[in-house]
């Protein structure tokens, strides 16, 4: 291990409140010293790296100027919140970050009172800081200021907009740091993107520096002349905060992110004098500071653990190739042989594997930016057209797309094709990346298939099954991580829509699982044969439509049924437990038992473990089997 950086500074400040006694230059060190213990700390953890050592100098800035926590700092998503919580009494549990009883890697409201509004999904720091900002207003204790930190990327959000729409409307004191870096996890794409960038692109940004000294109005002299003249010029060359001060904004900036000695003027002033809503443009540098980071094309965006000296990760080697290259794969195969498939995602290119279908069709794959709801209904215009889009968006993003999926998709049954990456539980990003729900939201959808795949080779199949379909939308689900070695497929195989598949014959419990639990249901299978007792095993691979001859079959030639799946209560078991209920098999006294998620969101750990705590592991599925079979005693007793 790389020794830990000397942080003299750092080792004076316990709480934000230190940061009062430190001098401009001091706080300037501070941050320097706190860029070191990020890197080092994440080394050693893996996380996210680029975008916290991209806000150093303004998490720093914020904390000497602010009066936290009783001013409310808002990050928006939280990836960059590492310095902050080093600075905000966690540095102690610094090393504990995204690991099992250990820090969040996000900004979560039970863990620290510095962390004033939880998150983890982008674009939502302005409308929280809002409802800050008027519960001051309407007398609410222990609540100050309200700063937003949001990055350029986030910005693209319609909810962004909304937001700050809203503020402008309202007039009330609001501080909206744009933390600009030109770059959220991909490049940025859109319209905004583009309108950020020309502000600065017309010059060179030293050039522009007396600009960053504020918001004209609000400066003392000998600063004033100097700032109007290059705010002024700001305007001629690119609209400047034009958009911004449309909106009612009072719009500071740009001003560079990294240099102290414009940070903790701008602010200062900024805070001294402000009486209604405001935004301070600053420009940043993902990874600033790390030159491995600051190369990367991701600017070191979410990391392993890696040596401090080379940036080199240190990652275990594949056994497997991971679902989401899988899914690529099979998606470029079946792009090859038609020239309708269209590809789409919301700012993840990279997560959902769609950078390979890029590079291969580029002007067939559309980055729309951080808007799943615009994903959605754009995917439907395409299907509507005649198109074949495959809309590649986690289980938990497609959440803020639902209402498309209802209204522009189904209702109108567009086949529009659902690749649902992350279903299940995901490890260190915790509940809130968690894939818990979708399979209950969509599978309540009249004319959705919903199919989950069983291991990776089901997921090439998968993937020719929904190009196929062509009457209306279809839904697939899969988990993050590395499958689990089978024999792959050399080209997908159309399944029929709404079969099952039996894996094994056996006696009195038949358990049906739906998606990649199947192999844990073996596991149980087999350590339950050691017990002379022989489960029927089956893959449901579809939620809907269901294999109604498989269930009522299964229910009919056993005395328990069993199904599992990754995920909440109102998916899977539900619909099957509907049929059963609608056929009237509860009246000849089957035993029916579902193994769903827990009513809980299960905190970060290693995905292991948290099937462990959800109960969906071998030894629960083997515990669950004799517990309904009514000799959970005989299980005790030999344990």
């Amino acid at each position: 291990m790389t020794d830990r950086p000397k942080t003299p500074v750092l080792d004076r400040v316990k709480l934000p409140a230190d940061l009062k006694a430190l001098t401009d230059r001091e706080l300037k060190q501070l941050a320097d010293e706190l860029r070191a213990e990020t890197i080092s700390a994440v080394s050693e953890t893996g996380g996210h790296l680029g975008a916290g050592l991209g806000v150093v100098e303004l998490t720093v800035a914020i904390h000497a100027v602010f009066d936290t926590p009783r001013d409310k700092l808002v990050w928006d998503v939280g990836h960059q919140c590492y310095p902050h919580k080093i600075l905000t009494g966690r540095r102690d549990r610094i090393r504990t970050l995204r690991q099992e009883h250990g820090l969040s890697g996000f900004t979560k409201r039970s863990e620290s009172p510095y962390d004033p509004f939880g998150a983890a999904h982008s674009s939502t720091s302005i409308s929280a800081a809002l409802g800050f900002a008027m519960a001051r207003e309407l007398g609410a204790e222990g609540t100050g200021d309200a700063i937003a930190v949001i990055g350029d990327g986030a910005m693209s959000a319609g909810m962004a907009y909304e937001a700050m729409n809203n503020a402008g409307h309202l007039g009330k004191r609001l501080f909206v740091i744009l933390n600009d870096n030109e770059m959220s996890i991909a490049p940025p794409v859109g319209a905004m993107s583009a309108y950020l960038s020309r502000l600065y692109a017309g010059a060179p940004f030293q050039e522009l520096k007396a600009a960053a000294k504020g918001a004209v109005s609000l400066l003392p002299e000998p600063f004033q002349l100097g700032a109007r003249r290059a705010k002024d010029m700001l305007k001629t060359l690119a609209v400047g905060g034009s958009l911004f001060e449309e909106m009612g904004f009072s719009y500071l900036g740009p001003i560079d992110g990294h240099d102290m000695e414009q940070l903790l003027p701008v602010l200062r002033t900024a805070r001294a004098r402000a009486t209604g809503p405001i935004l301070i443009h600053a420009i940043t540098r993902k990874g600033k500071g790390y030159a491995p980071a600051e190369g990367a094309p991701d600017r070191g965006h979410a990391t392993a653990k890696f040596d401090v000296l080379t940036g080199k990760q240190v990652k275990a080697p594949s056994n497997a190739p991971s679902y989401t290259k899988v899914f690529a794969r099979a998606l470029l195969s079946q792009a090859e042989q038609d020239d309708k498939v269209v590809a789409v995602t919301a700012a993840m290119p990279d997560g959902t594997g769609l950078n390979l279908f890029a590079e291969r069709f580029p002007k067939r794959c559309f980055d729309v930016g951080i808007a799943e709801q615009h994903a959605v209904t754009f995917s439907a215009g395409l299907a509507a057209a005649g198109m074949k889009p495959f809309c590649a968006i986690y289980s938990t993003f497609l959440q803020r797309g639902y209402d498309q999926v209802v209204h522009d998709v189904a209702i109108q049954r567009l086949p529009v094709r659902f690749a649902i990456d992350r279903a299940g539980l995901v490890g260190a990003d915790g509940a809130t990346h968690a894939g818990a729900f979708d399979v209950a939201f969509l599978s309540n959808l009249p004319g959705m298939v919903v199919m989950a795949a069983a291991d990776e080779a089901e997921l090439v199949h998968m993937v020719a099954t929904a190009h196929a379909l062509d009457d209306g939308p279809s839904a697939f689900r899969y988990p993050r991580g590395e499958g689990s070695g089978v024999t792959m497929p050399e080209r997908g195989e159309v399944l029929e829509i709404g079969r099952g598949r039996l894996i094994r014959e056996g006696k009195r419990v038949a358990i049906l699982s739906f998606g990649t639990r199947l192999s844990e249901v073996e596991k149980a299978a087999e350590s339950l044969a050691q017990r002379g007792i022989t489960p029927t095993v089956a893959n449901a691979r579809f939620a809907k439509p269901l294999d109604r001859e498989l269930i009522l079959r299964l229910a009919a030639e056993h005395e328990s049924l069993i199904t599992i799946e990754e995920g909440a209560v109102g998916g899977f078991g539900s619909q099957v437990a509907q049929l059963l209920s609608d056929a009237g098999v509860f009246d000849r006294g089957l035993k029916f038992r579902m193994m769903v998620l827990p009513d809980i969101f299960i905190d970060q750990a290693s995905p292991d473990t948290m099937y462990h705590v959800a109960g969906l592991d071998a030894a629960r599925i083997e515990a669950k089997v004799l517990e309904t079979l009514g000799i959970a005693e005989l299980s005790s007793r030999r344990a």
